[in-house]
């Protein structure tokens, strides 16, 4: 930290006013020390056999003038009190400069940074107060960002709810005009109505599922369960579906029992959404596969893969964002709520996991990575590169 001109002065008059104080008070005690002897026989007889009775060296020198012993004395005094006074007046500085920056940073500029490089505890207080303004900024970055997500969930759902009840008011105000000609309308009109409707409710209840699963403290309930046979079982209940769409959904790795701790009806919601997303999205390809294995000490990996068309890699890294469609549509006959995989990702966060995605002309893979133990928590890796399974 640079001193100003100012405050060089300062510590400057401060020397000094320091030095001739001292001298004053060293003047003062002097001569009352002499004073004091001269006119106390006493004390100058008692002075006088305390300096012959002190010796110094081997040859036994006398202390005769004690007064050269008490100057210099008071002179180290002296100097450690005005070295005191400076350093003193100096740290005041320092806080000074220092409040002076937080002020600066208080009105607004809150990209500065205090640069000072001080010793000891200030330098302490210094990079505190750095880290403080750090924390600030990233609470208020994320209240904008909070802020900036409620404002789009709100945007999303209400054109998502919309367009559907849009459809509904319009065939039932065709109905209750009796703009039909003939009960065949009327039942396609109401139909439609029924199946719009029913989008709706889809919606409501991934939203409502979404909201639950976000909240800190969701309750588990949890269980011993065979991912193994799970597999087995998610197989069996879409093979018809995945049939009607010309794929072939199979399980690989459940020839033995894999048994982890978890929610058996959330983690079969993560499944059940990301085999849909795969029967939905992996139109042109032949096959759905599901497989589980043991991946690193502790942790359980499951892959869902597709060999249907490629994800986009600028999609990959918002592929779990809420509401967000690799389509970019936001036509219903194309693309689902949005929240399928946001609800996914959330589910296994609760359980300590996390999923990763990789795709390429080959293989669309979704890989689930639980603990085996609930309360454990697997950490992610800085680069996550998912091996593709070989068939």
């Amino acid at each position: 930290m640079k001193l100003t001109g100012r405050e060089k002065t300062e510590l400057f008059l401060e020397g000094i006013v320091t030095v001739v104080l001292l001298l004053m008070l060293n003047l003062s005690i002097i001569i009352l020390i002499n004073e004091s002897i001269l006119t106390n026989p006493g004390l100058r007889d008692g002075i006088f056999i305390i300096k012959k009775s002190i010796v110094i060296g081997p040859d036994h020198y006398h202390l005769w003038s004690w007064e050269n012993i008490f100057i210099a004395l008071m002179l180290i005094f002296d100097a450690a009190v005005v070295y005191w006074r400076l350093i003193r007046r100096y740290h005041q500085m320092q806080l000074r400069h220092i409040i002076s920056e937080l002020h600066y940073i208080a009105n607004g500029h809150l990209d500065h940074r205090i640069g000072f490089k001080f010793k000891g505890n200030t330098q302490s207080v210094v990079e505190s107060i750095n880290a403080l303004v750090e924390s600030v900024i990233k609470s208020m970055d994320e209240e904008r960002a909070i802020e900036n997500s409620k404002d789009e969930l709100i945007t999303n759902v209400s054109h998502d709810l919309r367009t559907p009840l849009t459809s509904i008011l319009g065939y039932l105000g065709l109905i209750q005009d009796k703009q039909y000609n003939s009960e065949a309308d009327l039942l396609k009109y109401t139909e439609i109505a029924y199946l719009k409707a029913k989008q709706m409710k889809s919606l409501v209840d991934n939203l409502f599922e979404y909201t639950k699963v976000k909240q800190t403290g969701t309750p588990l309930s949890i269980n011993r369960i065979d991912l193994s046979q799970m597999m087995e079982q998610l197989v069996a209940s879409f093979e018809l579906e995945a049939k009607k769409s010309g794929l072939q959904i199979s399980a690989q790795g459940t020839d033995k029992p894999m048994h982890i701790e978890a929610d058996a009806e959330k983690l079969g919601r993560v499944f059940n959404n990301l085999i849909s997303n795969a029967i939905k999205y992996g139109k042109g390809g032949h096959h759905i596969y599901l497989a589980c294995k043991t991946g690193r000490p502790g942790e359980a990996v499951i892959h869902v893969s597709n060999d249907g068309p490629k994800i986009p890699k600028k999609s990959l890294n918002q592929i779990f964002e809420r509401f967000y469609r690799v389509d970019e549509s936001r036509n219903k006959d194309t693309g689902g709520s949005g929240l399928g995989l946001a609800i996914a990702q959330s589910i296994i966060d609760l359980h300590g996991g996390y999923i990763a995605v990789t795709s390429d002309d080959k293989l669309t893979t979704f890989a689930i990575h639980l603990p085996f133990k609930y309360g454990d928590k697997l950490s992610r890796p800085k680069q996550d590169q998912e091996p593709q399974i070989a068939k």
